[in-house]
């Protein structure tokens, strides 16, 4: 089982879209994209943004997004 579960992955990265407003991921699908590009980021030779005993580029991109040092950006940003 993935930890963080994707609901509140998708809780995290919406947590500053204000009531009324489209969010900026309503399915797994963007949570997926967002982590695998981070993740081949990690593995071109970007540092993490996380400290820690992480060492899979994977895992590292999932603890930046739920700690939010990574934003998922909507279409027009």
């Amino acid at each position: 089982m993935l930890h963080p579960s994707y609901s509140d992955l998708m809780k995290v990265v919406n947590s500053e879209v204000e009531p009324g407003e489209a969010k900026v991921v309503n399915s797994r699908y963007s949570i997926v994209m967002a982590t695998s590009k981070r993740a081949r980021q990690i593995i071109s030779g970007e540092e993490p943004f996380v400290d820690g005993d992480i060492n899979k580029p994977l895992s590292l991109a999932v603890e930046e997004l739920n700690q939010g040092r990574i934003k998922i950006l909507g279409d027009e940003e």
